[in-house]
C-alpha cells in the first residue's frame, strides 16, 4: 500500500540494532575484539551494547530469547543484514585488513555503483555488510535521474592502495 500523503523527513536516521545472539561475551570478542567497537554498558549478564565515538550505542546484543540458540534457518523471514557504514574507503579498507589479519572470513565483496561492501556473518550467523558511501556526485545514475545501482566485483587492488 503506498502512502502518498506522508513522507518520512529528509533527515531521518536508522539509530541502532539489536539482535539476539546466544553468547554474548562470544559476541563482544567479535564485535569489540575484531570489529573494534568500544563496550559502552552491560545489562545484567544477558546484554550488553557497543557503539563507535561514544554514541549510547550502536549495537546491542542480549540473549533474553536466544541464550546457546541455534543460527536462524537461512530460508525464514527475519533480518538479511546490518549494514555498518564507514566514514571513508580508507576504514573500509584498514577494517578488511584488520579481517584478513585475525583470519576472520569475508563472504562477499561488491561495487554498487553508490558504495563498495564487504559481507561476513558475525558468530551467531547474523549477517552484516561493511560498506562506505561513494561521494553522491559519483553516483551512477539512469537517463530519468534515478539511482542506477548494481553489483559488480570489489577492486581489491583499488581499496587496498587506500591504505598502502
Amino acid at each position: 500500500m503506498e502512502n502518498t500523503e506522508y513522507k518520512v523527513p529528509s533527515n531521518t536516521r536508522i539509530g541502532h540494532v539489536h539482535l539476539k545472539v546466544s553468547d554474548v561475551e562470544r559476541s563482544l570478542g567479535f564485535y569489540c575484539g575484531v570489529l573494534g567497537f568500544e563496550l559502552v554498558t552491560r545489562y545484567g549478564s544477558d546484554a550488553a551494547f557497543v557503539s563507535a565515538g561514544g554514541y549510547h550505542h550502536h549495537i546491542g546484543l542480549n540473549t533474553w530469547y536466544s541464550k546457546d540458540g541455534k543460527p536462524a534457518p537461512v530460508n525464514s523471514t527475519g533480518l538479511f543484514h546490518v549494514a555498518i557504514l564507514y566514514p571513508s574507503r580508507k576504514d573500509l579498507a584498514e577494517i578488511y585488513l584488520r579481517l584478513v589479519t585475525v583470519g576472520y572470513p569475508v563472504s562477499g565483496a561488491s561495487d554498487h555503483g553508490v558504495s563498495e561492501a564487504l559481507y561476513l556473518e558475525d558468530p551467531d550467523g547474523n549477517g552484516l555488510e561493511l560498506y562506505w558511501d561513494k561521494p553522491r556526485a559519483q553516483w551512477p545514475v539512469n537517463d530519468d535521474g534515478s539511482i542506477k545501482m548494481y553489483t559488480r566485483p570489489l577492486n581489491f587492488d583499488g581499496l587496498l592502495a587506500e591504505v598502502q
